[in-house]
């Protein structure tokens, strides 16, 4: 609170009036904002007014009411701008240093779970500093995939650890890239909003950054009305990079700006330990913590990436150096499953760190103990879990398995929800093709013998033509061999083909992607899309899907809705010309959109499983409401699928709340075969997708 006057003199609170405050008629400042007393403090006796930069004015009970001012109760004195800590929106601000990987997003994620289990609304926001002015562009191997909002924003995957942990809908402005400020603010000059001034990185872009934060953070995301309580920002990137310079300077002003108490600092870091001394290094996380203190911001907590939990004399040392308080110092060490990251964080009371930095640890509407039982619980099933599902991943990217991060964790989210231990099985597409026996015949053999052991087939998205040969020929053996099968967009495009082909006989069916002049064209590129811009220019978002044969297994997974709201990410569909064709052939189109002209789902009935489906359901997959589709995929490889139809369809379906005994499980890792290594270290053997990931 701004200190009081005894005398009915002016001052001002941190700093002396600017020129233009003292020149300005008390009469013609405008009224405050409405603040939130706390219960036990009662405002002082006067007036308090903001003048125009902002700063508090506190001025004894002698000056004359300003209108617009409202009396607290009966004791003669005004409420003014709000308390610093109170009423206002929070943020906590995550950056990483020493090396990039540290689990940044985990890390924010987690951070919201611990604050939402304490009552308080959050949202999130990532700033990534590239040019790009979205992922859409971007390759898998360069960025890992790009996941998808309702909106139709193509966002940066941490987007997607948000809305799994925290259960909310984000949009494309939850993004921020240096692209999109640096567009936004060339617009402005161009339609002249700055009259004539010079525009330059200090002022107008680090203006435009915090305008953004702002703007944003107040946007609901919950699904409830008026703004989060908390807005947690991940800065992405290492400090330090040059490319993220003009972001740490904006939110070094905004950290000054919005004020004490509103503002908290968490710096993710990596201590090290050495194989040839076992000891805990520190000096990584000092140099790290003394740039960003060069840089103008000063963490309030640090989040201590290690291999085990840090030893006391290390917190201390890391407390004298890096002056922040050894109860502020967390230990982020490797865990079982994901799901521990927030009751890691609960154990070693880092809610409490950052409430007290935020000013929220006496506030009555917040616990002091979160309420995250349902954590606790999915976390224990997953450690208890012994028997295995084995899922076939059939794709173009499997050399970083961040390229299909949504997938594994909806086949994750499935699998826990049936009771299974999730074995993921990374096939590289072109392994399976006629060319690698004569080229590569190990990679062949392995590759084939690792889709003949799986219990189902699963055949991601993707664009372009290499491996595709591969997908239909796993397509093709799913469908002969009565073995699950899930295909995504392209996978279900490529199960069309196979169909035709191979069942109907039109051997010369294929997509227009892959070959623009082929006689039976059975995927064709959409009439509204963009042949001259790649960006933007898919069929993207939040579309609505109609069932039209209600006794199918997709609706029945559904809960025998009549309609659903999936998120898409395409350029080319199902030719609906030969539709009929296709369904006299005996494959049903057992979804689709508004116009009935547009292809959602497919299904082949006598089939143990086989479902294809334009959208991607993984996008909208949480931990506790696991998607339909993947669902069904994982019941249907572990026996499970007509008690999970029956359960489904009478509203009662599998709860991870239930903890089972299974016995004690002790994580593993195992390879079939003869592994061939993959650029980021993954064999194309065997992968336990709910390992320590650093993904939700």
């Amino acid at each position: 609170m701004a200190p009081s006057l005894s005398k009915p003199l002016l001052r001002l609170s941190p700093q002396p009036p600017c020129l233009h405050c003292l020149s300005t008629p008390f009469s013609s400042l405008s009224p405050p904002k409405t603040s939130i007393a706390r219960a036990h403090e009662r405002p002082r006796r006067g007036l308090q007014l903001v003048c125009p930069c902002e700063r508090a004015v506190f001025l004894s009970r002698t000056v004359a009411p300003v209108r617009g001012l409202r009396r607290w109760g009966g004791g003669g004195g005004f409420v003014g701008p709000e308390i610093p800590g109170q009423g206002e929106m929070k943020y906590v601000l995550v950056t990483g240093g020493v090396v990039s990987g540290l689990g940044k997003g985990v890390t924010a994620s987690s951070i919201g779970v611990v604050l939402k289990a304490c009552g308080l609304r959050i949202t999130s926001i990532k700033i990534d500093p590239y040019l790009n002015t979205d992922a859409g562009t971007m390759s898998p191997f360069e960025h890992g995939e790009v996941f998808v909002l309702d909106d139709g924003g193509e966002v940066d995957l941490d987007l997607g650890n948000y809305e799994r942990f925290l259960d909310i809908k984000l949009t494309r402005d939850n993004n921020i890239t240096t692209g999109k400020i640096y567009q936004s603010v060339i617009d402005k000059e161009r339609k002249g909003e700055y009259l004539g001034k010079t525009v330059q990185v200090v002022p107008h872009i680090t203006n435009a950054i915090q305008e953004w934060i702002e703007r944003v953070a107040k946007i609901p995301v919950d699904g409830k009305e008026g703004p989060a309580d908390v807005c947690v920002i991940e800065l992405g990137g290492t400090i330090g990079d040059i490319e993220s310079m003009p972001f740490i300077e904006a939110l070094g002003q905004f950290s000054y700006r919005v004020g004490p108490g509103n503002f908290c600092l968490v710096h993710v870091s990596l201590v090290p330990v050495l194989n040839v001394v076992g000891e805990q290094k520190t000096k990584p996380t000092q140099h790290s913590v003394r740039g960003l203190r060069g840089l103008g911001l000063t963490p309030n907590i640090l989040a201590c990436r290690s291999t085990k939990e840090l030893e006391e004399n290390v917190k201390e040392k890391l407390s004298q150096f890096c002056h922040v308080p050894a109860a502020n110092i967390i230990t982020l060490y490797d865990v079982s499953n994901i799901w521990r990251i927030p009751l890691l964080l609960h154990e070693q009371k880092a809610h409490e760190a950052i409430l007290k930095v935020l000013n929220l640890e006496r506030m009555d509407s917040i616990a002091r103990e979160p309420k995250l039982d349902e954590w606790i619980a999915r976390a224990t099933i997953f450690d208890t879990l012994h028997d295995t599902v084995r899922i076939a991943m059939v794709g173009k990217y499997t050399g970083l398995s961040d390229s299909y991060l949504s997938v594994l964790k909806a086949l994750l989210h499935a699998s826990v929800d049936c009771h299974r231990k999730l074995v993921v099985d990374w096939v590289a597409s072109t392994d399976l093709e006629d060319s690698t026996a004569i080229e590569a015949p190990d990679s062949y053999k392995t590759a084939w013998n690792l889709l003949k052991g799986a219990g189902g087939i699963l055949v991601p998205g993707g664009f372009g033509d290499r491996g595709v040969q591969g997908k239909i020929l796993a397509a093709k053996y799913a469908r002969e061999k009565n073995v699950p099968y899930l295909g995504i967009c392209l996978g279900m495009q490529i199960a069309v083909v196979e169909y035709a082909r191979h069942v109907m006989n039109l051997t010369d069916a294929n997509s227009t992607e892959f070959d623009p002049n082929t006689k039976t064209p059975c995927v064709i590129f959409m009439p509204e899309g963009s042949k001259t811009h790649m960006g933007a220019t898919m069929r993207l978002g939040s579309r609505r899907t109609f069932f039209k044969i209600a006794d199918c297994k997709s609706s029945k997974l559904y809960g025998n809705v009549t309609y659903v709201d999936e998120r898409h990410r395409h350029r080319y569909e199902v030719n609906p010309d030969m539709v009929p064709e296709f369904e006299n052939a005996g494959l049903q189109f057992v979804g689709k959109d508004d116009t009935g002209r547009r292809m959602e789902i497919i299904e082949i009935p006598n089939h143990r499983y086989f479902v294809g489906a334009q959208f991607h359901p993984e996008f909208k997959s949480r931990p506790s409401k696991p998607s339909p589709l993947f669902v069904g995929l994982i019941a249907a490889a572990s026996g499970q699928l007509d008690r999970v139809l029956q359960d489904r369809c009478t509203g009662h379906a599998v709860s991870e709340k239930h903890v089972l005994s299974n016995g004690s499980y002790t994580p593993a890792i195992h390879q079939n075969g003869h592994p061939k290594k993959l650029p980021n270290g993954l064999s194309n053997g065997t992968y336990y997708g709910n390992g320590n990931g650093v993904h939700a």
